[in-house]
C-alpha cells in the first residue's frame, strides 16, 4: 500500500471518543454503573431498554430502542459494561430462559470506562478497535431474513399470520458462506483505503461513488464491458454495501451518505441492475452519483483499516512511522514510495538529526551487493540531496568507493563544489548498472515503467556501443538489468543486442 498520512495518536483518540457509537456506549456504561438487570446474552432487558434510549436522549420508540440497543452492545463488546451472571447459589450460573425479560445477571461498569479517561490515547483507540472488531462482525453478518429470502420457495415459509414455520425451511440449502462475507467488507474497506491514499485531490478527500467501491471488490481488474450477470452482481453489491456501511458509520470508520431511498424502491420494484450502479443511464452525466452512495474513510477510519492491515500482515505504511528508525530502514523503504512521500519522510528523518552523523550513516547503509542495496543507494541519494555543505566532509570520504564514488560525485557536481574528480569509464557503468537495477526493484510492474523505457532508450541512444561495454560490469546486477533492458526497448534490432549481452555477462558469471 501507499504510506498514509495519520494524525496523531491523541487527535485520533479525541476523534474515536466523539464517534456516536463510543460516547453513546460511554453514557449507557455510566448509566448502568450501580448496576442494571440483563437477559441470558448481556442484553438489556425491554424496560431498561427503554430507559437506556431515554438515557441517550431518544424517544423510546423502536427507532430510539434500537439505536439504544446498538449502543449497550459496543459498551459490552470493549469492556465498558462488565456483565456477570447470576448465580442461584447451587454453584451453577442460572442461564435465564432467555425470552429477553428474565433477569440472568447483571451489568456495571467496566475497567475500561476509567481506561477512556486516565489512560493514554493508545489506550483509548484499542477500545475503540475492539468494538469496531465487533461491528465488523455483525457487519458481515446477514440478517435471517437476508438468509431466509435468498431461499427458493420463501414464501411457502411464511404462515398465514405472516410468522415463519421453521419446519419449512432447509437450513442446509442457506447460501451464505461467512468467510465471503467477510473478505467481501474487507475488500470494499480496502478499497476505500487504496483510493484515499492514492487521492489526487489530498488524502480522502473525494467522496468515492459506492459502485465504484462496488466494483472494485466484486468485479475482475481487466473487465472491458460489463455483460448483464455483471451488472446484477454489481446492483447486489452495492445495495450490500449500502446496508453494511451505514451500519459502520456510527463508529467513525466512514463518512457515508446512504444509496437514495428513490434508488432502493426502484431495486425493490425489480427495476433493470444498471439503474440500481448507475451504469445504465446518464447519471454521471447529470452529476446526480449522489443518488447510489457516497463513502470515504475519515482519518480514524484511515487509522483503523491500516490497523487491520498490519494484523493481516499487509505492508501499510504510515508518513513518519520511519523517522526514529535506522538509516538502513529509511533507505529500504524509500525507493518504494511516490517521490513527494518520499522526500517528505528523508524531511521528517533528517529533523533534529546533526547532519554530518546523518550522511556517514546513510552512506555506511548504502553498501552492499544484495539485490536490495541499489535501492538502498538510490534512497541515499536522495535524503543527500537535502543535506548542506556540513555533510560534505563525509561524502568525500567515500570519492574511492566502488559501490558509492559515483553517487558521491554526482552530489559534489551538483553543490558546484571544486576539485571533483573525474569517475573513470567502469564508475560511469557502474553507477547506470546500479541506477537501472534500482528502478527495475522500485517500478515493480514493467508495464508501468514507461519512465525506465525513456531512460533505457536515451542511454542506448547516446553510446552506440552501450551495450558492448555494459555486460562487462563486474555488478551483481548487471545480466538482470540487459535482460530487462531487451524486454522494454522499444527498438527490436537494440533489444535483440540487450538480450545477447546479458547472456555473455551470466557466461561471464560462470
Amino acid at each position: 500500500m501507499p504510506p498514509v498520512r495519520l494524525p496523531s495518536d491523541a487527535d485520533l483518540a479525541r476523534e474515536a471518543l466523539a464517534a456516536p457509537l463510543l460516547a453513546r456506549a460511554v453514557t449507557l456504561a455510566r448509566w448502568a454503573e450501580k448496576g442494571v438487570p440483563v437477559g441470558a446474552g448481556g442484553e438489556l432487558l425491554s424496560g431498561d431498554l427503554a430507559s437506556a434510549a431515554t438515557a441517550l436522549g431518544f424517544e423510546p420508540d423502536d427507532e430510539g430502542t434500537g439505536l439504544a440497543a446498538d449502543a449497550w452492545n459496543f459498551a459490552v463488546d470493549t469492556g465498558l459494561v462488565r456483565v456477570t451472571e447470576t448465580d442461584d447459589g447451587d454453584g451453577e450460573d442460572d442461564g435465564g430462559d432467555g425470552d429477553g425479560d428474565t433477569p440472568a445477571g447483571t451489568a456495571t461498569a467496566g475497567d475500561e470506562l476509567e481506561q477512556l479517561t486516565s489512560g493514554s490515547p493508545a489506550d483509548v483507540l484499542d477500545i475503540w478497535s475492539d468494538g469496531v472488531e465487533a461491528v465488523l462482525s455483525d457487519a458481515a453478518t446477514p440478517t435471517f431474513e437476508e438468509l431466509l429470502g435468498s431461499l427458493p420457495g420463501f414464501g411457502d415459509a411464511l404462515s398465514g399470520d405472516g410468522e415463519i414455520d421453521p419446519d419449512s425451511i432447509d437450513l442446509d440449502a442457506l447460501d451464505w458462506d461467512p468467510d465471503e462475507e467477510a473478505e467481501f467488507l474487507d475488500s470494499a474497506l480496502a478499497s476505500l483505503y487504496l483510493f484515499a491514499v492514492t487521492d489526487e485531490a489530498g488524502q480522502g478527500v473525494s467522496l468515492v461513488p459506492l459502485p465504484m467501491v462496488a466494483a472494485a471488490s466484486v468485479l475482475p481488474d481487466d473487465v472491458e464491458e460489463l455483460s448483464e450477470a455483471d451488472l446484477d452482481e454489481l446492483s447486489a453489491a452495492v445495495l450490500k454495501l449500502d446496508d453494511r456501511f451505514t451500519t459502520l458509520a456510527g463508529t467513525g470508520l466512514l463518512d457515508y451518505r446512504p444509496v437514495d431511498e428513490s434508488v432502493l424502491a426502484e431495486a425493490g420494484d425489480g427495476t433493470d441492475a444498471a439503474d440500481v450502479t448507475g451504469a445504465g443511464g446518464d447519471a454521471e452525466d447529470d452529476d446526480d452519483m449522489t443518488r447510489y452512495g457516497l463513502a470515504r474513510l475519515t482519518p480514524l477510519g484511515l487509522y483503523g483499516i491500516r490497523r487491520r492491515m498490519l494484523d493481516a500482515g499487509v505492508d501499510a505504511p504510515a508518513l513518519g512511522e520511519l523517522a526514529e528508525a535506522d538509516a538502513g530502514a529509511l533507505l529500504s523503504a524509500l525507493p518504494y514510495r511516490p517521490e513527494a512521500m518520499a522526500r517528505e519522510e528523508a524531511e521528517l528523518w533528517l529533523d533534529g538529526r546533526d547532519p554530518l552523523p546523518a550522511a556517514r550513516g546513510l552512506l555506511d547503509a548504502a553498501r552492499g551487493d544484495d539485490p536490495a542495496a541499489p535501492g538502498r543507494r538510490l534512497g541515499c541519494q536522495l535524503v543527500l540531496s537535502l543535506l548542506g555543505a556540513p555533510a560534505e566532509p563525509a561524502v568525500r570520504a567515500v570519492l574511492d568507493d566502488q559501490q558509492l564514488g559515483g553517487l558521491a560525485r554526482v552530489w559534489l557536481a551538483e553543490r558546484g563544489a571544486p576539485d571533483v574528480p573525474q569517475p573513470d569509464e567502469d564508475m560511469v557503468f557502474w553507477l547506470t548498472i546500479d541506477t537501472l537495477a534500482a528502478q527495475l526493484a522500485a517500478f515493480g510492474s514493467e508495464e508501468e515503467a514507461v519512465e525506465l523505457r525513456e531512460l533505457v532508450s536515451g542511454l542506448a541512444g547516446q553510446h552506440s556501443d552501450f551495450f558492448e561495454r555494459a555486460w562487462r560490469t563486474e555488478h551483481p546486477a548487471t545480466a538482470d538489468v540487459l535482460e530487462a533492458v531487451g524486454r522494454l526497448h522499444p527498438d527490436k534490432q537494440l533489444a535483440k543486442q540487450a538480450r545477447k549481452a546479458a547472456h555473455r555477462s551470466r557466461s561471464r558469471e560462470q
